[in-house]
């Protein structure tokens, strides 16, 4: 996995979060992404696989 420099995601993108979530950016907001989780190696589940982040609290990431 390799990170971007990048302080806000775009529509399509993937991004990684609290350590163990990975998920496609969705829809971008002026203050958060919502999020489609792909993989989850942590025990937090979330109602329909998707959740609202902080621009602050991901990172943008290559899929290769």
């Amino acid at each position: 996995m390799k990170f971007k420099a990048k302080n806000i995601a775009e529509l399509g993108e993937h991004v990684f979060f609290k350590n163990g979530i990975k998920g496609i950016v969705e829809k971008v907001n002026e203050n958060t992404v919502i999020v489609n989780i792909i993989d989850n190696k942590t025990e937090l589940l979330f109602e329909g696989n998707r959740t609202v982040v902080s621009h602050k609290n991901y990172q943008v990431f290559d899929d290769v």
